[in-house]
C-alpha cells in the first residue's frame, strides 16, 4: 500500500503494481467465489473475475432474463452457474451484487450460508450503512468487505477489454479471518480496477448517493435540459441546441478533461471561452452550492435511503420506472440525440 498526495491530502492507495495479478490469484487460490447478482455490476465483475483466472461462479434466480443472459455470457447451469442458495453454499466469498431492494428482498434467504471464515462482499455501502432499515447485519464470524468500481459494470467490463482498469475504493467494515485486507484488494485487482483507494462503508454510500443524484446523473441531467430549453426558446434549432449543449461536451470537451483535467481543457479552448467559463464559474457554483448541500443531508441522515427502498420495493416499481424513462427517451432534447449520434462520422 502506498500514501499518495491528492490536492495536498495524503491518502492510502493500492496500484496494480505493487499487488500484481499473480499475487491477486496466488491469494485466493483456494476460494469459491459466488456473484449473487446479474443485473448492473454483476456481468462486468464476474466475466473480469473468470478471465483473470479466479475460480468464480454465478448466483441467479432461475427462468428470469438475466439467468438467460448468464448463459450467454459462457455460465454453464450446474457448473458455473447455480440458483442462489446454492451458489452460496458452495461459496468462501459471497459478492452480493443485487439492487439495494433485492438485497433486502433475499437476505432472509442466504443467512444460514454465511458459516464461520467466509467473507460477504458488496459494491455499495448501502445494505450496510442504513442497517436499521434494511435489517442486513452479518454474524460477527464472518469478514465484510467492500469493492465499489466507480463507474458502472458495463464500463467496468469494457475498459477490461481495452487493457484498462476503472478505479476502485475499497473498505472494511469487518475482519474476522485476520486476511480481510488480502481478500479485498486481491478481489479489487481481479474484478478490473485501476487502482484502489481506501475508504469506509459510510463514506462510500455517501458519496456514492450524492454523486448519481449530482454531477454524475441528476444535476447533469438538469443543467443540460436547462440549457437546452433556453437555446430552444431563443429560436435555436434542436440540432444547434443539442450540439452546444451535449455533443460537444461529451464528444470534444470531456476527453480533454479526462486527459489532462480542467486547465488543460480550458488551455486547449478560445480565449473568449476560456474567459467566459472563468466568470460564469461562479454564478453556477453559488446557485447549485445550496442544492448540493440539502442533498448531502437527506444522504447522511437516511431520508434518501428510505425513499429509495420505498419506491423500488413496490410491486410496479419497474413498470413506472420504465413510464419515467421512456418520458426521457422521448423527450425533444434526446430524440435531437438519437439524430445527431446517428450522424457521427464513425456511423456513417
Amino acid at each position: 500500500m502506498a500514501i499518495m498526495n491528492f490536492g495536498g491530502v495524503d491518502e492510502n492507495v493500492v496500484t496494480r503494481e505493487e499487488y500484481p495479478l499473480e499475487k491477486a490469484r496466488e491469494v485466493l487460490k483456494d476460494e469459491v467465489i459466488a456473484v449473487i447478482g446479474y443485473g448492473v455490476q454483476g456481468p462486468g465483475q464476474s466475466l473480469n473475475l473468470r478471465d483473470n483466472g479466479f475460480n468464480v461462479i454465478v448466483g441467479q434466480r432461475k427462468g428470469g432474463k438475466t439467468w438467460d443472459k448468464a448463459v450467454a455470457d459462457g455460465w454453464v447451469p450446474g457448473e458455473t452457474l447455480f440458483d442462489i442458495e446454492e451458489a452460496c453454499e458452495k461459496a468462501t466469498i459471497i459478492q452480493y451484487l443485487l439492487s439495494d431492494a433485492a438485497q433486502i428482498e433475499v437476505w432472509p434467504r442466504i443467512q444460514k450460508y454465511l458459516t464461520p471464515g467466509k467473507a460477504l462482499y458488496f459494491s455499495h455501502g448501502f445494505a450496510i450503512t442504513y442497517k436499521e432499515r434494511t435489517n442486513i447485519v452479518p454474524p460477527a464470524d464472518v469478514d465484510v468487505i467492500l469493492i465499489a468500481p466507480k463507474g458502472s459494470g458495463t464500463s467496468l467490463r469494457r475498459m477490461f477489454l481495452q487493457g484498462r482498469g476503472l478505479n476502485s475504493s475499497y473498505a472494511i467494515f469487518q475482519d474476522a479471518t485476520g486476511k480481510a485486507w488480502d481478500r479485498v484488494i486481491a478481489l479489487g485487482i481481479g474484478v478490473g480496477s485501476g487502482y484502489l483507494f481506501e475508504t469506509t462503508f459510510k463514506k462510500e454510500v455517501y458519496s456514492d448517493l450524492t454523486g448519481e443524484r449530482g454531477t454524475l446523473m441528476g444535476a447533469i441531467q438538469g443543467l443540460l435540459l436547462a440549457q437546452y430549453e433556453t437555446l430552444r426558446e431563443n429560436g435555436h434549432e434542436p440540432s444547434e441546441a443539442f450540439n452546444e449543449t451535449v455533443e460537444e461536451l461529451t464528444q470534444s470537451l470531456m476527453p480533454l478533461f479526462a486527459e489532462n483535467g480542467m486547465d488543460w481543457m480550458y488551455a486547449n479552448c478560445s480565449t473568449t471561452a476560456q474567459r467566459g467559463a472563468l466568470d460564469w464559474m461562479g454564478p453556477f457554483h453559488d446557485a447549485t452550492k445550496p442544492v448540493f448541500e440539502k442533498l448531502y443531508k437527506e444522504v447522511a441522515c437516511g431520508n434518501e435511503a428510505q425513499r429509495s427502498i420505498d419506491s423500488n420495493s413496490q410491486p410496479d416499481y419497474r413498470e413506472k420506472l420504465e413510464k419515467e424513462l421512456e418520458a426521457l427517451r422521448n423527450s425533444e432534447m434526446w430524440r435531437a440525440g438519437a439524430v445527431v449520434r446517428k450522424l457521427r462520422p464513425e456511423n456513417n
